[in-house]
């Protein structure tokens, strides 16, 4: 009896295996032909960087700059299946720089070339005696990060600390929505404009916000495929934060009708309060790079410690804050042993190449493939180092203003190029 239970058994299985094969084939070949389809419609995009010179007086608030953002590069469109499956249509992606090369401090944004007049009309929309150039990639001056080049570099992501649904300090949180005097004004920017304009001869300081319209679904608990958006996801974060202090009560006037009855302590309030805020203004998929790249014999180990520290003024440690992760040091792979000099030299490389590249979504197959989540110990050795997997997290436009905007007069930074002479029409009584 025993010995048909086990023969019906191996029966079935071996009748499901050929299914299970064919669905599995049929799983890698769809993610294959995804991705190449994308590839393909990705290497048509033609992308332009545009320096951006600040008027030399900037008196409007960060406000400006969010309403930049959002009307020039939220650039929302649903796919239909014959563009997303056929022709492997992605959303646009941007990037927002703040770049110092021997201490010049100059800001950048990366765009598709069908997108610039777009990106010129409304940076002058907002900011009129500011200045829209199209320049080379300055990173095309650095050849690469290996033993026997001129250059060596230091990098890390910053990624959130807590759920992407809790927020960062923003320009709101530093008065700075209230037009304050400039002398009054504590402006966010200004330490990290004043840090990446102490650069020396030799020394540069990158940093790189990629953006694309947030449109990443979450799996819906408790359903077989039903998904939801990012502001359902941070309301479900609200409701697990005020679980322990949710209670049900019978509704005295009606039996057997039940009701919910939140008593939040004080301290959750502003988090609460924070996360609403966040949901109330568009969403940004986003990634965040910095690098210090020097050549050798100026290199400062000093200067990586405090392009990774200076991110700390962003912090609400009732919310979120910034931290460092896929860092270019000896412990980047963490435990007790260190990686070798030449293996940190190879990964400053690789995230020099993705700098570059302006990398964070639409990323190789050979990046996907050798990542640390997909081959386990001790297979790792034979791909080392591998490659350690990108997070990108959602960011509202508020935030992104706040970390990418034009410093006001209180800066003084002689290496900060800004236009000096102000543009104004004739006078309409001119003799003609």
């Amino acid at each position: 009896m025993l010995e048909d239970f086990i023969f019906s058994i191996y029966k079935i299985f071996m009748w499901l295996l050929p299914l299970f094969a064919i669905i599995l084939l049929g799983r890698v070949a769809w993610i294959w032909w995804i991705h190449y389809i994308q590839e393909d419609f990705i290497s048509g995009i033609d992308f332009v960087l545009l320096e951006i010179i600040p008027p030399r007086e900037v008196l409007r608030s960060p406000k400006a700059m969010e309403l930049f953002i959002s009307n020039s590069m939220y650039l929302h469109s649903w796919k239909g299946g014959l563009e997303e499956y056929w022709q492997g249509a992605v959303w646009f992606w941007f990037s927002l720089e703040i770049v110092s090369i021997d201490g010049q401090v100059h800001f950048y944004i990366r765009t598709p070339t069908r997108v610039r007049s777009l990106i010129e009309t409304q940076m002058y929309a907002q900011y009129p005696q500011s200045q829209v150039k199209a320049v080379e990639d300055y990173t095309l001056a650095v050849d690469e990060i290996t033993p026997k080049s001129d250059w060596n570099a230091w990098g890390c992501e910053l990624q959130l600390d807590k759920h992407e649904a809790f927020p960062l300090k923003t320009y709101v949180d530093f008065g700075l929505d209230k037009d304050p005097k400039e002398e009054f004004k504590v402006d966010p920017i200004s330490p990290v404009v004043e840090l990446f304009a102490s650069m020396k001869k030799g020394e540069q300081m990158w940093m790189q916000i990629i953006i694309t319209p947030m449109k990443r679904e979450y799996r819906t608990k408790g359903t077989w495929f039903k998904t939801h958006d990012w502001i359902t996801e941070a309301r479900l974060q609200i409701e697990k934060l005020l679980k322990p202090y949710t209670i049900m009560r019978e509704d005295t006037s009606h039996k057997g009708t039940y009701g919910r009855e939140i008593r939040a302590p004080g301290f959750l309030e502003g988090t609460v309060k924070g996360v609403a805020a966040k949901t109330a203004k568009l969403g940004f998929d986003t990634g965040i790079r910095l690098m210090y790249v020097a050549k050798k014999e100026v290199f400062n180990r000093n200067q990586a410690r405090d392009l990774r520290t200076v991110w700390r003024q962003y912090a609400k440690p009732d919310c979120n804050q910034l931290e460092r992760k896929n860092n270019t040091q000896a412990d980047a792979y963490g435990g007790v042993f260190l990686i070798s000099p030449k293996t940190v030299m190879q990964l400053a490389n690789r995230m020099f190449h993705e700098y570059r590249e302006r990398s964070f979504f639409h990323t190789t197959m050979r990046r996907h493939v050798l990542s640390i989540d997909n081959i386990p110990w001790p297979f790792t050795s034979a791909f080392y180092p591998l490659y350690k997997p990108h997070k990108t997290y959602c960011l509202n436009v508020e935030e992104l203003a706040t970390l990418w905007h034009f410093p006001g007069l209180i800066l003084k930074v002689p290496t900060l190029e800004r236009i000096e002479s102000k543009e104004a029409s004739p006078p309409n009584n001119l003799p003609m």
